[in-house]
């Protein structure tokens, strides 16, 4: 078994640094337009898979992730600001405080769970935005800007910004992949499903609920973390109406559409939610004003509503169950 789970490592990792190379590659061939919508997948897909480990795995329904996001990314705007330091150590600082927060609030919520925990998050994704307004170091309503400079070395010159975030955004996102992947497929997985198949069953199998709850709750968050740096990347800016409650929703609507059930589903999301607005965009250019602002809103709903309708778990895991009837 252990020869098993190292050759699947191994493959995730080849398979990881192929897609890095394509991607690396492909980002002098495409516009710089597309390049910023690349970047933004990547962050919204970090975030749809805090969701999924969270939800799909652990069986804890959040709608605070956006939270998270902000305190992490007002953490690495201070450090990067304040402090001088170079952003990668502000990315991986800023991912332990998002999880330290995590667990602080896994820990107090640990007693709830359903409806009850997800209020409970909706409370904390509510309050950080209005404290962060408050706090005058914060910068208040017009926030931090977060800049992640110019590509280093040679290729300061002749890479543009953009392109320079997206190796930054894709880069986060296949580490999140590769170790979101390798940690449904551990033991610690397969003990965040016991859990959220049946509580008192993993108890009597020898696992303790509330620490493995605990623990899930922290590691979501340090993803969230993660999406809320790259996501802050790509907008150059920590602010208060950046993490509004629309952004748990829609990282949440991702997860759905994408399937909740499976890592790979969260690509799928990511793309939805980024790609559809900007297709809709471009279609209603010459229609009226409200037109055009809530008609994407209007179709991403309604793909949410044919997906809980038609495969409650997402496409993702109706292919998987149609994958497994074949066989």
């Amino acid at each position: 078994m252990p020869d098993v789970r190292s050759a699947s490592v191994a493959k995730r990792l080849v398979l990881a640094v192929l897609v890095g190379i394509a991607l690396f590659i492909a980002s002098f061939f495409v516009d710089e337009y597309r390049i910023f919508q690349g970047a933004q997948v990547a962050a919204y897909l970090i975030g749809i898979i805090s969701i999924v480990l969270l939800t799909g795995y652990s069986g804890q329904i959040t709608l605070g992730q956006g939270a998270f996001m902000a305190a992490a990314s007002y953490s690495a705007a201070l450090l990067v600001q304040e402090f001088g330091l170079p952003i990668w150590i502000a990315f991986f600082v800023a991912v332990l405080a998002a999880a330290l927060i995590g667990a602080i609030i896994g820990i107090s919520a640990g007693r709830l769970s359903g409806p009850y925990l997800a209020g409970a998050t909706l409370a904390f994704a509510v309050g950080i935005p209005a404290l962060a307004n408050a706090i005058p170091i914060l910068g208040g309503e017009q926030g931090l800007s977060f800049d992640v400079g110019a590509a280093p070395g040679r290729y300061a010159d002749s890479i543009s910004p953009y392109q320079w975030l997206f190796w930054i955004c894709a880069l986060c996102a296949i580490v999140a992949i590769v170790v979101a992947m390798n940690l449904t497929s551990s033991g610690l997985g397969r003990q965040w499903r016991a859990v959220r198949a049946h509580e008192t069953a993993a108890a009597l199998c020898g696992i303790n609920p509330a620490r493995s709850k605990v623990f899930a709750f922290t590691v979501s968050s340090g993803f969230a973390g993660l999406a809320g740096v790259a996501f802050s990347a790509t907008v150059g800016l920590v602010a208060p109406s950046g993490f509004t409650l629309s952004l748990s929703f829609l990282l949440l609507t991702g997860a759905i559409l994408g399937g909740i059930s499976h890592i790979s589903g969260a690509l799928g999301g990511a793309f939805i939610v980024v790609i559809i607005p900007t297709l809709f965009e471009n279609w209603t250019e010459n229609a009226s004003l409200e037109v055009a602002t809530y008609l994407p809103g209007i179709i991403v709903s309604a793909l949410l509503l044919l997906s809980i309708a038609l495969a409650p778990e997402g496409p993702a895991e109706a292919l998987h169950k149609l994958r497994h009837r074949r066989r």
